[in-house]
């Protein structure tokens, strides 16, 4: 039987003809459905639930429809959404919290770490027997995480300044108490007792505090992946699904085999391996999970396919996935891409690239030379349905607007 998968995207809010980042979550999500549709802690932000899907076509499809569909919301405000770890020009006058008693907590307690919340990710679900087998594989997959996030990198700039890394986000959500790699536990109930003791210990207040790169799910029979950015083009999205289900899958076979894997009890280099992948994306080295070595990220990203290529093989993901990550590699990072448009342009070109690629256009807005006596701009007509699918699939695009499968409440 096929292992279902899900995603969480979360999104920023920016005016379109400044790229500025603006707290209007409550005024676009107006008419949306939840769970569908729902706000993050800050209000320059929103987030969307996937349905619960068995093939990657499906995903694709529910992630470009829900895109969709939000952008329409979005437009007609005069704003964009954007799918990216952070964005160029984001400033403090788009710090507003949520009115809910829970985010008003964790402002008065985490204060700056809080306030500056101006970042998204992309949550993949898959679906595990039980916790105690989520537990275990948790351990077996850790170490290919941070390809993962190399691959998902999307956060070059932070308040108008280059950082000099791929995914600034990391750094910023690493700032949590409970954020990074996680150890690893003999089962559920060991895991179990570690998070109430951290509530107990009064630095966290809840279990959806937990902000490790995997955890099991409070709520749900499921794994679920917490490391990456959000990620510009949707097929980056269905290329990282893709392959964490297939790692997941990989693990449990390992697991249950003959011989199966014992943790080693060593965890130091993962946070390292994070920050190689939050500086480097794909254009420098990465960690070698085999060797706890450097070598170059296409070497270390194809390791990643062979070892979980018998699983993509029998999910019917392998030409995907494998199509999927060559452009990849070929392409560069998101991160790789607005540095290069920022580079040759400015920091707005930069904000339009990743508006069109969320949107799943190819060719960015090109904006008019400014003039002194122009007429104040009108509010930008909806995007048109997205046009870029991935050939290896044989995917129509066409049909991403349908309304799609039931979706999993809190996914």
């Amino acid at each position: 039987m096929t292992v279902r998968i899900g995603v969480e995207e979360e999104f920023h809010l920016v005016e379109v003809e400044s790229g500025l980042l603006v707290p209007r979550a409550d005024t676009v999500l107006q008419g949306l459905p939840t769970p569908t549709f729902t706000t993050e802690l800050q209000q320059a932000a929103v987030e969307t639930n996937s349905g619960v899907h068995e093939s990657l076509d499906d995903l694709y499809r529910d992630v470009t429809g829900t895109r969709r569909r939000l952008d329409v919301a979005a437009s007609a405000h005069g704003l964009a959404v954007v799918a990216a770890g952070t964005v160029p020009l984001a400033g403090t006058a788009a710090v507003r919290t949520t009115a809910d008693d829970r985010y008003r907590h964790m402002v008065d307690e985490y204060r700056r770490v809080a306030d500056e919340q101006l970042i998204c990710g992309v949550h993949v679900h898959v679906d595990v027997p039980d916790r105690d087998t989520a537990v275990r594989i948790m351990c077996e997959v850790s170490p290919w995480l941070h390809v993962l996030l190399a691959l998902s990198a999307s956060s070059p700039f932070w308040l108008g300044a280059d950082t000099g890394y791929a995914s600034w986000r990391t750094m910023l959500w690493q700032r949590w108490p409970t954020a990074g790699p996680i150890g690893c536990f003999a089962n559920a109930a060991e895991y179990d007792a570690s998070v109430r003791e951290l509530i107990g210990s009064g630095v966290i207040s809840d279990a959806g505090m937990i902000y490790y790169d995997i955890r099991p799910s409070a709520h749900q029979q499921t794994l679920e992946l917490r490391i990456c950015d959000a990620c510009p083009r949707p097929e980056t999205v269905v290329l990282v699904a893709g392959l964490f289900r297939a790692l997941v899958t990989d693990a449990r076979q390992r697991l249950e085999g003959p011989g199966a894997p014992v943790c080693a009890g060593r965890h130091e280099w993962l946070r390292a391996a994070d920050w190689r992948a939050a500086r480097s994306g794909l254009e420098g080295a990465l960690v070698d999970p085999e060797t706890h070595k450097e070598a170059p990220a296409a070497q270390v990203v194809r390791g990643l396919l062979e070892r979980v290529r018998p699983a993509l093989e029998a999910a019917g993901d392998w030409q995907v996935v494998h199509a999927l990550a060559e452009k990849a590699l070929a392409d560069g990072s998101a991160a790789h891409r607005m540095r290069r448009t920022a580079a040759k342009e400015d920091l707005l070109a930069c904000t339009d690239l990743v508006i069109a690629e969320t949107r799943g256009e190819t060719v960015r807005r090109c904006r008019p030379a400014p003039t002194a006596a122009a007429a104040p701009p009108a509010a930008p007509a909806p995007s048109p349905a997205p046009t870029r699918g991935f050939s290896p699939s044989g995917l129509d695009v066409s049909d991403a607007l349908g309304t799609g499968p039931a979706r999993m409440p809190g996914l």
